[in-house]
């Protein structure tokens, strides 16, 4: 694979990724009622959660989507996989069992495991050059 490959690649996996992590996080910035529902009156996380989860998982997809910041970027694309972990163990413990709408979660975790590869690949490429 051409490294013009591997940077295409990894640009359109990381730009998905961030995206739907700030859209996640929209909504919890100032808590909607929506965001209140599903996440307080849902699964009882207290209402403060939901503005610190969001305002986290905002900084981590900035940080995702600038160069360099190597230590950082690892941070934050473990922080994000934790949020969408935990997000996925939220919905299964409240529900008490597991609803095949959660695999709709994959539409999140599949470009963040791209472009997180494709991250560590462009790496690298960039060391060995």
């Amino acid at each position: 694979m051409t490294t013009k490959t591997t940077n295409t690649i990894y640009w359109i996996s990381t730009i998905l990724f961030a995206l739907l992590m700030i859209f996640s996080a929209v909504g919890g910035l100032q808590p909607s009622q929506q965001a209140i529902d599903l996440l307080h009156t849902n699964m009882g996380y207290p209402i403060y959660f939901i503005q610190f989860i969001s305002i986290a998982k905002l900084l981590g997809s900035i940080a995702i989507l600038i160069p360099g910041l190597n230590s950082i970027k690892e941070w934050a694309y473990a922080g994000l996989f934790f949020d969408l972990a935990g997000a996925l163990y939220s919905g299964v413990a409240s529900a008490g069992k597991f609803d095949p709408m959660m695999l709709t979660m994959l539409i999140w975790v599949i470009p963040g495991i791209v472009s997180y590869y494709f991250w560590h690949k462009k790496m690298k490429g960039t060391i060995l050059s």
